[in-house]
């Protein structure tokens, strides 16, 4: 490697979150030491094309300068060489084209449930966050909580189905949705983030309207029982051997934690740290580790947790494997908290990326016993 580490970041995406994308490049490439880094754009576009430009030693001006990748932007092909020039073995580490790292800053379908972490491997490169795996199931509530039911960790009741099911016999699940979890309750495509497509179901026509609404974004839908909570989150970060942040609470603005909540109205309040007991705060943290070690997380993660009002008993919710990561979202807000900054934050997670690739070259892919 040279003087600099070159970080190819990666943002935009082919998701209904592509703008919650471009605006968390913007904040990262501010916050990023360009006497470390020397940063390399990969705009990906709502259509799925791939372009790039000259790297970067200073942030950009503005949003709209994301959009082109920088300066003289480059189309799919030449954008996507400089990923795969490590797997070139006569390339030298001082080659202007190699990517020592990639950070990858795609909210939602194709960013973050593990299509791109595929890439990534292919191409023999570190990249921070997590990997295949824990992308998809990190992704996929339903399968998340499976995996969450095996490590014994308390959750809210819930049911799934999927479209063809619904399809052929909507009637049954609409009675089972109001046998197990009754009214009012929540209905969730199964893999989207940033609450896109979440609806609350006060009685049955609007249970079947969110449904409907649910699968415009998803395959498979999860219905889920209301409890009357306060939301509490704590941020995870390493590899093997992760730790937990300082939890903090989000008041939303609306009846529940929804996309215009997040992004839009600007209205939600944060307490960090919220204002627990130490017993129910370092419970909290250790399920958020036994969460991300379960799926088995790698880099960062956010994990959220329903804590019940009338008895105080925790539920976890979700992981978010690629939270929001701007200097204002909950993720970095907690580990300012708990006393990393946001660019030693920066630092953190791209030592952990590389320590992590390097522990997979130990591993021997070829079968070859002898």
């Amino acid at each position: 490697m040279g003087s600099k580490v070159r970080v190819g970041l990666v943002y935009g995406g082919k998701s209904g979150e592509h703008e919650v994308s471009l605006q968390t490049a913007y904040a990262v490439m501010g916050e990023f030491d360009y006497n470390k880094y020397e940063i390399k754009p990969f705009y990906i576009t709502k259509q799925g094309e791939w372009k790039t430009g000259d790297s970067l030693h200073a942030r950009p001006s503005s949003v709209e300068e994301l959009r082109f990748g920088g300066s003289e932007a480059k189309q799919s092909g030449f954008a996507l060489a400089p990923l795969f020039a490590g797997l070139n073995k006569e390339a030298s580490a001082e080659n202007e084209t190699r990517i020592d790292v990639i950070f990858p800053l795609l909210h939602g379908t194709f960013g973050e449930d593990g299509t791109i972490q595929g890439l990534f491997e292919m191409a023999n490169i570190p990249y921070v966050g997590a990997g295949v795996l824990a992308s998809a199931v990190g992704m996929d509530k339903i399968l998340m909580k499976k995996v969450f039911a095996q490590e014994g960790l308390p959750q809210c009741v819930f049911r799934y189905f999927n479209r063809t099911q619904w399809e052929r016999d909507a009637s049954f699940f609409i009675m089972e949705c109001e046998v197990s979890l009754g009214y009012p309750c929540f209905i969730k495509p199964a893999n989207l983030g940033s609450s896109v497509g979440v609806s609350k179901a006060k009685n049955r026509e609007e249970l079947v309207a969110a449904v409907n609404y649910a699968f415009r974004f998803d395959r498979k839908v999860i219905v889920e029982e209301f409890v009357d909570a306060r939301e509490i989150e704590v941020s995870v970060l390493g590899n093997d051997d992760a730790r937990a942040s300082v939890p903090g609470e989000i008041a939303p603005s609306n009846e529940f934690y929804d996309y215009k909540a997040k992004y839009i109205d600007g209205k939600s309040t944060m307490q960090i740290p919220a204002i627990l007991s130490p017993e129910i705060t370092e419970s909290i943290r250790e399920m958020a580790v036994r969460a991300f070690q379960s799926i088995d997380g790698s880099g960062l993660s956010r994990v959220d947790f329903f804590l019940r009002k009338n008895d105080n008993q925790i539920f976890i919710n979700e992981v978010n494997t690629l939270p929001g990561f701007t200097p204002f979202s909950m993720y970095p807000l907690m580990w300012k908290e708990t006393g990393i900054p946001y660019k030693e934050l920066l630092d953190t997670l791209i030592s952990l990326a590389l320590a992590r690739h390097a522990e997979k070259q130990r591993i021997d892919f070829t079968g070859d016993a002898t």
